[in-house]
């Protein structure tokens, strides 16, 4: 921007007047004897390391503001003028680097005009804490019960937390309550620090959702901000929902509340609590979620040694993922008799080949899966299971402490 003239071009009727940019880190259009109205633009015009995380400010004294313009590569910028017509802000936090150009007209009662027109540049020094993925993929359909993702890879520092969340812009077809939590690395289902939203109840099903991130120009740290916005957009399917017993060794498949599809299936067995205190060979018992599908998945026997009773190492089928601690439905490979009669298995919910099959095409990321019957429960950080926790806990880890709604998506 510094090739080019950075001008503070002023209109005043047909009066004129003095302005500039001073240690304020302001430009000032300043009216002139006849009445015309002051404009004040932040940042001041000229300003090579401009604050991204302040945004635009225009303010007017002695008159109402008008056409505000504020853009970024000849695309205009957002932003809210007040009740009073006194003041612009820009919606969000401005691009690192970013060369503006600023155009705001005031006018006074009298008639009396004045157009200020000012550029700047931002701040180019940008944050180490990035946004490494947002979750669903990009133009996915999902089920009912999908969380929405953010993650970072090293976590946010908690004094931007605040600004993050509130940076986070939801649209949907159906507006929806939910709440931010933030997860550690060790609460991640991948490692990954990250920001979830979790609806209050299920999506309404066959809607779109589009997420936005106005990570560019938040402050991250001292003197660094958000590198980039992101985007993501996908769709809520029809309503899949899964119930499986471990009592009556049945699995029950409901879509837009019709049932289906049912077939016996064989849990998990118990019998090996290792040192953990947990019966790794028990189903977990509570709202999973489905996750991702491995067409041959390789089950390795956890905690044992090859040669101990109890290890094995088998490749299995048609395997759609429930949780983190290594269930799946999936195809049965062991005693067919077992299905719909007893529970068998090492802890996933084993299927015959052609149902398992099915249900690996037929399902959506996100389908709520129900299980019942069993001695083990699923914690809400076990792979996606955050329906485990109750809303109002859920909402507590929002560094805003609140629900949101999802703003209603226009056609």
């Amino acid at each position: 921007m510094r090739g080019k003239a950075l001008v503070l071009a002023l209109v005043l009727g047909l009066a004129t007047a003095c302005g500039g940019s001073g240690e304020t880190g302001e430009t000032t259009a300043a009216g002139g004897d006849d009445g015309s109205p002051k404009v004040t633009i932040s940042p001041a015009n000229g300003d090579g390391r401009a604050r991204p995380d302040t945004g635009v400010t225009v303010t007017s004294a002695g008159g109402t503001l008008g056409k505000v313009s504020v853009k970024l590569k000849d695309v205009e910028v957002p932003g809210k003028l007040s009740a009073d017509k006194k003041s612009w802000q820009s919606t969000w936090t401005l691009v690192p680097g970013g060369q503006y150009q600023v155009s705001a007209t005031a006018t006074s009662s009298k008639g009396k005009a004045t157009t200020a027109t000012s550029a700047f540049r931002t701040s180019a020094a940008t944050a180490l804490t990035k946004i490494n993925n947002v979750i669903p993929s990009p133009n996915e359909t999902v089920g009912t019960g999908m969380p929405v993702f953010v993650q970072f890879n090293k976590p946010v520092p908690v004094k931007a937390r605040p600004a993050v969340e509130r940076a986070i812009e939801i649209t949907s077809t159906t507006p929806t309550e939910g709440a931010w939590r933030w997860l550690t690395a060790g609460e991640s289902f991948n490692g990954l620090p990250s920001v979830v939203f979790r609806p209050t109840r299920p999506w309404a099903p066959h809607q779109k959702v589009t997420v936005t991130v106005h990570y560019a120009g938040l402050k991250i740290g001292d003197k660094v901000f958000g590198d980039k916005d992101v985007v993501r957009k996908f769709r809520i399917g029809d309503s899949h929902t899964i119930a499986v017993s471990a009592t009556t060794h049945r699995l029950v498949v409901k879509k837009n509340g019709r049932t289906v599809r049912s077939w016996g299936v064989s849990l998990g067995s118990g019998g090996d609590r290792q040192a953990d205190g947990v019966d790794h060979l028990l189903t977990t018992s509570g709202v999973h979620l489905t996750m991702d599908r491995v067409r041959v998945e390789r089950m390795v026997s956890p905690g044992k040694k090859k040669g101990e009773p109890g290890y094995y190492d088998e490749k299995v089928p048609w395997a759609t993922r429930i949780s983190n601690s290594g269930e799946y439905i999936h195809q049965n490979m062991d005693d067919p008799s077992c299905l719909g009669n007893r529970n068998c298995s090492h802890g996933c919910v084993r299927s015959p080949a052609e149902s398992a099959q099915w249900f690996f095409n037929w399902a959506y990321r996100g389908d709520l899966v129900t299980i019942t019957g069993t001695k083990r429960d699923l914690p809400w950080t076990n792979g996606w299971g955050y329906w485990q926790m109750p809303f109002s806990k859920w909402v507590q880890g929002s560094t805003l402490g609140k629900a949101v709604t999802t703003t209603a998506q226009t056609a």
